[in-house]
């Protein structure tokens, strides 16, 4: 521990040197209520000796008045400070701590674990490298744990440890630790969770926190102190993009002119060349100034301030970065918001943006779905109430210079104020540099070259109908997956087949491991395949074939625009309709981000198919049966 140290003794001057240069550990504490964070950070407090002995005497006796332990020591109350937390044993604000060992020093974010303190959970959360997640041994994996847990993967956590604490409850039960620490494995599966631990321990006695402890001889895995003692969390800052949001212009004489702030990511040297956003004028830095006197280097998290070679205009909100490593400016970008005020968000509504140190207003445009923790499902909804967290378009009335959260949190995240009331409502991350609205897609491109010319065939098309036996057609097999797009496509190219006639099918799985492997399950990648297998089914039909497209195609803006590719005198619509949850039950085969209860969010259901079908009364014989005679009667088959 620090105070064991022998240079305390012999030179103060030495050891207050080392200390300075140990590495800092941000942690938050998180958890259900009564899982035991605020006892937890008591005891690591007590046992590294970091309690003066005045303040354990008035620990002491307020146990007897306050604890929850009968009247014995209660380690909670060193972090309880609020005469309400006292009362009630519980924590409603965030409570910060601060101790430190031969090896680092720590600051400890105690959150509540209260739902309706979500918002203060989030706050601890913000500025954290690491996360400890109580789970009470006696209870599991609670919704409040899986709350905390997601918001902690939300604002990129990457180290990950739950402590299951009251072990001495259970007798320190192996049998019972390893359902628990299976249970949470399989819901964190779905989480952006790389690193992951789990210790057994009780907090109230100490067991396996800074000792192993002899309780649990089935366990020989690392204690919890030493767990935040070795952590690496070296690589987790980004030192490759220079951001330096500019927080002040510092004008002390005249002959100074600095720009003040703190270097949110990268590193930047005397005589680098930077670039000011918006303006976009560059110069070359002079010196690095701070109160200890001038830098050769400066990096994240250091607060300096920067002069400049020339006299460009920078002015507070605005930011300094690397001419050839420039984040995105934009007006318009999708991020995922924690709501934390009672009155509901209600997209259209103004509010004010404060990005790094920038102010904006700006209104959500569209709240595209919120996220039930328990299942992680996305839940359509019109408004966001307190406490939860949804995907939303974000619309600004002038654009802000900002990276995606996960590679950069500083420039990738933002907080939203109320303008009447000046209380912040909202966190929000950033999650792409565009929104999937803005994304025009490729159905009214041009072609790259001017010099392309339609080349036309020596066979005719009536020369293939009467080969064929019948008019080309391309039919759209639409909706969701499981619906049975795929098993119906191909027993009607069997049938078409049988009777002599020329089909081939696009699937769209098929399409995806080859001609659309470059895209994803995004509305926009959904548009984009489309748009593809519509060109094929040109194509197709030029050469006198029928062409049957199996897609989920779940908008009904891209079906359109895909009947006008084809043309709308060949295109048939076909939806094959099943509640959603037969559809799932059927989709067994997930891939990635192409789930039935997802693809349902997003699915438009055809203002007007040519056929309605409905699978979950018809099988897929009875399918090809139907859409065999809406050939017959449109004349594309005899």
């Amino acid at each position: 521990m620090s105070h064991q140290s022998e240079l305390i003794a012999s030179d103060i001057d030495a050891y207050l040197a080392q200390h300075e240069q140990k590495e800092l550990l941000r942690f938050l504490t998180c958890g259900s209520v009564d899982d035991g964070k605020s006892t937890l950070i008591g005891r690591l407090l007590y046992d590294s000796k970091m309690i003066y002995e005045d303040q354990l005497a008035k620990i002491e006796k307020d146990s007897v008045a306050h604890g929850t332990t009968g009247g014995s020591f209660d380690p909670a109350l060193l972090t309880d400070g609020l005469k309400e937390e006292r009362e009630q044993g519980i924590t409603i604000d965030v409570a910060y701590r601060y101790f430190s060992t031969a090896k680092r020093k720590f600051i400890i974010a105690d959150t509540p674990g209260h739902v309706q303190y979500t918002r203060n959970m989030a706050t601890g959360a913000s500025t954290a490298d690491l996360a400890v997640i109580l789970i009470d041994a006696r209870k599991g994996v609670l919704e409040q744990t899986k709350r905390h847990s997601f918001i902690a993967s939300l604002l990129g956590i990457k180290h990950v440890l739950v402590a299951i604490n009251k072990m001495d409850l259970v007798d320190f039960d192996e049998q019972v630790f390893e359902q628990i620490q299976k249970d949470y494995r399989e819901f964190a599966s779905r989480l952006d969770s790389t690193d992951l631990h789990f210790i057994p321990i009780s907090a109230l006695d100490g067991d396996n926190v800074v000792n192993l402890s002899e309780r649990s001889p089935w366990y020989q895995g690392s204690t919890l102190m030493n767990f935040l003692e070795s952590v690496y969390i070296g690589s987790d800052r980004n030192l490759e993009d220079f951001r330096f949001p500019v927080q002040y212009v510092l004008r002390p004489n005249l002959d100074f002119r600095g720009f003040s702030g703190t270097v949110s990511s990268g590193i930047i040297r005397k005589g680098d060349e930077v670039m000011a956003l918006p303006s976009r004028k560059t110069s070359h830095v002079k010196d690095i100034v701070t109160f200890d006197g001038s830098r050769d280097e400066a990096f994240a998290p250091l607060s300096v301030t920067l002069t400049l070679e020339d006299e460009i205009d920078v002015s507070r909100g605005d930011m300094l970065v690397r001419p050839g490593n420039v984040p995105k400016s934009e007006q318009k970008f999708d991020a995922m918001i924690v709501w934390m005020a009672e009155q509901p968000m209600i997209p259209g509504n103004q509010y004010l943006f404060k990005h790094t140190t920038k102010t904006v207003p700006g209104s959500f445009t569209t709240l595209r779905y919120c996220v039930d923790v328990n299942t992680m499902h996305r839940q359509p909804s019109p408004a966001l109430e307190l406490n939860q967290i949804g995907r939303v378009n974000v619309s600004l009335n002038q654009p802000i210079a900002f990276d995606r959260y996960r590679r950069n949190k500083s420039t990738g995240a933002f907080i939203v104020i109320d303008r009447i009331t000046n209380v912040t409502v909202a966190a929000g991350m950033i999650l792409d540099r565009r929104t999937s609205e803005d994304e025009a897609g490729h159905w009214d491109e041009e072609p790259h070259s001017e010099s392309l010319t339609q080349e036309i065939s020596n066979v005719s098309p009536e020369e293939r109908a009467a080969r064929y036996g019948q008019t080309p057609v391309t039919l759209l097999l639409t909706g969701l997956p499981g619906a049975g797009k795929s098993s119906t496509a191909y027993g009607l190219e069997r049938k078409l087949f049988d009777l002599g006639r020329s089909a081939f099918v696009v699937d769209g799985q098929n399409m995806r491991l080859g001609i659309s492997r470059d895209l994803g399950f995004s509305a926009v990648d959904r548009s984009e395949n489309l748009r593809r297998a519509a060109e094929l089914g040109k194509l197709m039909n030029r050469n006198g074939l029928v062409c049957i497209l199996a897609l989920v195609a779940p908008s009904e803006e891209a079906r359109e625009k895909a009947a006008q590719v084809v043309g709308t005198d060949h295109f048939l619509v076909v939806h094959l309709t099943a509640p959603a949850e037969v559809c799932a039950a059927r989709n067994q085969d997930v891939r990635d981000g192409e789930t039935t209860e997802r693809a349902a969010l997003d699915y438009q259901e055809p203002v007007k198919a040519d056929l309605t079908l409905d699978t979950e009364k018809l099988d897929t014989v009875a399918c090809v049966d139907e859409i065999t005679k809406l050939l017959e009667s449109k004349q594309y088959i005899e």
